[in-house]
């Protein structure tokens, strides 16, 4: 081997122990960055052709590779913007130019725009709920729209569906057909009444009243009026006709409940609002006072969005002042089969490579997919420990490298002395 052969043996091993230690070096600085990858180094020999009488030196490739495919553990946070994958995943985000990226950095919080923007700088991505429940494109970036949690805003929702069940009392008096509430006289009268608050379509309540009158045995009138329409202090007569009337049959075979041919629901269309169908269905009719069991109406006032929650699933949901969660978006993750060849950008965000496979999207919890965990980020997969260990062991190579050089420029200075 010759002294420069030495020399170069020499500086090829410092070279590689300092992109070593470099990597060592980013490790540690990014240990407490959400959803960071460990870089490592690894290195191969290249061999050059040598002769019976003379040895050719070689060097030291080197090749930086990251460790993406290792889950970093879930750091808990007070914010429930902040999202970590717990199992396979990536968030879809994308720059401000709309490139889309990968990343693990959960730490989403929102921007001035009312955007989930991460601590990189990256948008997160999702589909809108408008249209209803969404479906991801598997193969593409197709639909993706930033999630932006402004887009809710003040809402009303008329009412549109409910459902009200009571017991009727079988030991009731018959109402005579000429007095009926249907017929909204002076001289209606009923067995039971109850009322119901519904929403119009700009989210002002509508009081109607339910009126349950019993024309025969087993079988009831139900009238349903507008409270608007009432005549202060008696009801009767209301200033117009029922919205709606329905007879009820009840059997009392079946433990006083509607029988099979009887109708189960009511329908009407709300003042001012939409058309309503009130559930009937578990209505009864036993020897008993009346008693309501359960009524609920869908349909809210005007009502702002004061806060956000994210599921399991990836929906976001605006939650109003009124408790109400409306969902806005779905929160859109990709895979690839082999994520550690994925090409690493600054941000902490990742590209598809040629040998990372192609990128397939889909929802948490579903397929391959790890599920959501909000009001956490994870964590850098770092082990500190390791690291330091690590570079002890490059900072001794790189000074016997140092050592190889060093001999060999003395032996050099000791070849060049020798003409003299």
């Amino acid at each position: 081997m010759s002294l420069y052969g030495m020399m170069q043996s020499g500086v090829s091993g410092m070279n590689a122990q300092a992109n070593r230690l470099s990597t060592v070096a980013d490790n540690i600085q990014n240990s407490s960055t959400p959803g960071y990858k460990r870089a490592t180094t690894a290195f191969s020999s290249l061999i050059l052709p040598t002769t019976a009488g003379s040895y050719n030196s070689g060097a030291v490739k080197t090749s930086v590779q990251y460790d993406i495919s290792t889950s970093g553990s879930p750091e808990f946070t007070t914010s429930n913007t902040n999202l970590a994958i717990d199992g396979n995943g990536f968030f879809i985000v994308s720059d401000s130019n709309g490139s889309p990226f990968l990343t693990r950095n959960g730490s989403f919080s929102k921007d001035g725009d009312g955007n989930l923007v991460n601590s990189a700088g990256f948008t997160l991505m999702g589909y809108d709920y408008t249209g209803g429940a969404p479906a991801p494109v598997v193969n593409g970036f197709d639909g993706l729209v930033p999630v932006n949690v402004n887009s809710a805003g003040l809402t009303a929702t008329p009412s549109t569906n409910g459902l009200f069940y009571a017991n009727l009392n079988d030991a009731a008096a018959v109402v005579a057909a000429a007095d009926l509430p249907s017929l909204n006289t002076a001289t209606s009268e009923y067995s039971h009444k109850s009322s119901l608050v519904v929403y119009d379509t700009v989210g002002k309540e509508v009081l109607l009243d339910f009126y349950y009158t019993k024309t025969a045995d087993d079988n009831w009138e139900v009238a349903v009026f507008d409270r608007a329409a009432a005549t202060p202090g008696t009801g009767f007569p209301y200033g117009s006709g029922p919205l709606a009337t329905q007879n009820l049959v009840f059997d009392p075979a079946l433990n006083g409940a509607l029988a099979a041919a009887s109708p189960t629901s009511i329908a009407l269309t709300v003042p001012g609002g939409a058309a309503l169908t009130i559930d009937l269905e578990d209505m009864t009719q036993l020897n008993y006072e009346f008693t309501v069991d359960d009524a609920d109406v869908n349909g809210n006032a005007p009502s702002a969005v004061t806060d956000v929650e994210i599921g399991a699933d990836g929906t976001v949901y605006a939650k109003y002042e009124n408790g109400d969660l409306k969902p806005m978006y779905q929160v859109a993750l990709a895979t690839v089969p082999s994520p550690d060849n994925l090409i690493p950008l600054p941000g902490n965000v990742y590209a598809q490579g040629i040998d990372s496979g192609v990128i397939t999207t889909g929802f948490a919890g579903t397929g391959g997919f790890g599920g959501l965990i909000s009001n956490a980020v994870e964590g850098s997969n770092v082990d500190i420990a390791q690291e330091l260990t690590d570079m002890i062991a490059s900072q001794r190579s790189y000074t016997a490298n140092s050592k190889v050089f060093q001999t060999g420029s003395d032996l050099l200075d000791v070849l060049v002395n020798l003409k003299r």
